[in-house]
């Protein structure tokens, strides 16, 4: 069985966002699936991901977060949030 060993509760999502590159370049629709505080688990339909990047939700009033690329498993991506710059 495998070990859960994130720092903080996980918590089913399955809202709509967007990734897109620091420099603005890249941007690409995305499901999150679930997230914690310290990060979230994303499908996306290309694995054409940056390993940093900005995740936008498409519900209005979420702040942007900065991520950073973690794992990749076919169509899914794990990232965790950075905070500053």
């Amino acid at each position: 069985m495998l070990q859960d060993r994130r720092k903080t509760q996980r918590h089913i999502v399955n809202r709509a966002a967007k990734i897109r590159s620091h420099d603005g370049a890249f941007a690409q629709g995305c499901l999150v699936t679930d997230m914690s505080d310290g990060g979230v688990r994303l499908f996306v339909e290309s694995v054409a991901v940056p390993d940093d990047f900005v995740l936008f939700f498409d519900d209005v009033g979420d702040t942007p977060r900065k991520c950073r690329l973690v794992w990749r498993l076919d169509s899914e991506i794990g990232a965790e949030f950075v905070e500053g710059d």
